[in-house]
């Protein structure tokens, strides 16, 4: 009776991906067919979540076989970043008018990226006292009490790394085993392997020109079949948001959001603040906030549903050319960055809101001005610290509440919770890499106003 069930929700989302399918054969924009995807996927994982029993055999054999859609799209992605970042970054700078461009475009990039991360950890510590959030409060079962357990254990590894050491673990001393994605900092080290490549290209050019000519079709030739590939694949954005929405909402632990739904609309609350603090900085730059919004939220559609910075890259990218009318160099650097520096919601709302929850059980008022200075001080380097042991949100939490002396034990008490919450953590994380290259492009006089007022230019992308 089960492989009947089953049969049939695979029938039904056969069904709903013929009728994104039959969308794009009529030419419905790209940010409709992702958002079709989103409620479409909504409603197929809360029918799995009514129709049976969660965590059933149905279930879980159901949204495997999803899994080929959703998580099958997420690897298409992933294949396609290390490439896509290498070939972007070098193209970029043998194609910069002035090296000197290279310097200033990295140091606002990163500077904007912490800057708002250290923003974030204020937010967070607001969200988490206006809400009186206390861990004390929370109960703790069996699997809340492994997971800090394991927490503790993984501690060890992540408080033997200082900041320097972290920070040097950034340098690739072999490029092919990063190109594997084999270490945490595979992603940054890529990158900076990358700059090394393209400012050699940049030095055999004033020496050796005909040399250099000869490697610069090359890499534009490379770098317009990477680009096909990329196109090729966000095609398939809208049927990859259907599959990754339906397993997580039918996977979804309501019990365990019910009995931390204050911490759940806190978190939201937070994000959602920062949001607006992104669109208001983007005001103040002259930009319209509202078209800013507009033309991202296709990419943080798939963030959102994803969880995955990294598996973003190539929509971020796009999205920041094609719609925003950020520069390409620019683009591509930030949208590398971003993914693992300064993430806004890992590594500024989240370790700040739980350093605020538990500072009351070890007697530390979490409003006192030391309490908070450390705190924001702390996450702002750690922030950009946090690609060197792993990145996300676990990590950022170990290191800053082990710096501030804080259990970290604690931390396990929010793990049913978690895939909800880091769904808004990573949208708001793109969102900062975007924010990011949008700013550095205007301070720098190289955004495309046009494209970026441009109400069309977000369609772009889907005429893919």
């Amino acid at each position: 009776m089960n492989t009947v069930f089953i049969l049939l929700n695979i029938v039904i989302m056969l069904a709903l991906i013929g009728i994104l399918f039959y969308m794009q054969k009529k030419h419905v924009s790209f940010s409709k067919r992702v958002f079709t995807g989103l409620g479409l996927g909504i409603l197929l994982g809360a029918f799995l979540q009514i129709a049976y029993q969660p965590g059933s055999e149905i279930v879980s054999t159901t949204t495997d076989w999803f899994n080929i859609v959703g998580r099958g799209y997420v690897s298409l992605l992933m294949m396609i970043v290390i490439p896509l970042i290498m070939v972007s970054i070098i193209q970029s700078i043998i194609n910069l008018e002035k090296s000197s461009d290279l310097g200033k475009m990295s140091a606002w990039i990163i500077g904007i990226l912490v800057a708002t991360a250290m923003v974030a950890a204020v937010v967070g510590i607001g969200a988490a006292s206006i809400f009186n959030l206390d861990a004390s409060q929370i109960e703790a079962g069996q699997a809340e009490n492994e997971r800090g357990m394991a927490l503790e254990e993984r501690l060890g590894t992540v408080s033997d790394l200082t900041i320097p050491q972290q920070i040097l673990s950034f340098i690739p001393s072999n490029p092919f085993l990063d190109m594997t994605g084999a270490r945490a900092t595979s992603t940054i080290a890529v990158v900076i392997f990358s700059i090394i490549v393209g400012i050699a290209v940049l030095g055999v050019r004033r020496k050796q020109p005909e040399q250099a000519e000869v490697f610069v079709n090359w890499m534009n030739a490379i770098y317009a079949i990477v680009m096909r590939i990329v196109t090729l694949i966000l095609r398939l954005t809208p049927f990859g948001i259907l599959g990754l929405m339906a397993n997580t909402v039918a996977n979804t632990n309501v019990a365990g959001i019910l009995e931390l739904g204050k911490f759940v609309g806190a978190s939201y609350v937070a994000l959602l603040a920062m949001f607006i603090i992104h669109l208001i900085v983007v005001g103040l730059f002259g930009l319209n906030p509202l078209t800013f919004l507009r033309k991202v939220l296709p990419v943080l559609g798939f963030a959102f549903t994803s969880r995955s910075s990294a598996g973003t890259i190539p929509l971020n990218i796009q999205a920041q050319k094609n719609s925003l009318g950020v520069d390409q160099g620019i683009a591509n650097m930030s949208a590398s960055f971003g993914a693992t520096i300064g993430q806004n919601g890992c590594a500024g709302i989240y370790p700040a809101m739980l350093a605020v929850m538990i500072a009351p059980s070890q007697g530390i008022d979490p409003l006192s001005p030391g309490f908070i200075i450390q705190l924001i001080l702390i996450i702002g380097i750690a922030s950009f610290g946090i690609a060197g042991v792993g990145g996300g949100a676990t990590f950022a939490a170990l290191i800053v509440l082990s710096s501030m002396n804080l259990p970290v034990a604690l931390a396990g008490l929010l793990i049913s919770v978690e895939p909800l919450i880091d769904m808004g953590r990573t949208a708001l994380n793109v969102n900062g890499a975007m924010l990011s290259g949008t700013l550095t492009s205007k301070i720098m006089n190289k955004l495309n106003i046009k494209t970026f007022n441009n109400p069309e230019a977000i369609e772009r992308e889907t005429s893919l």
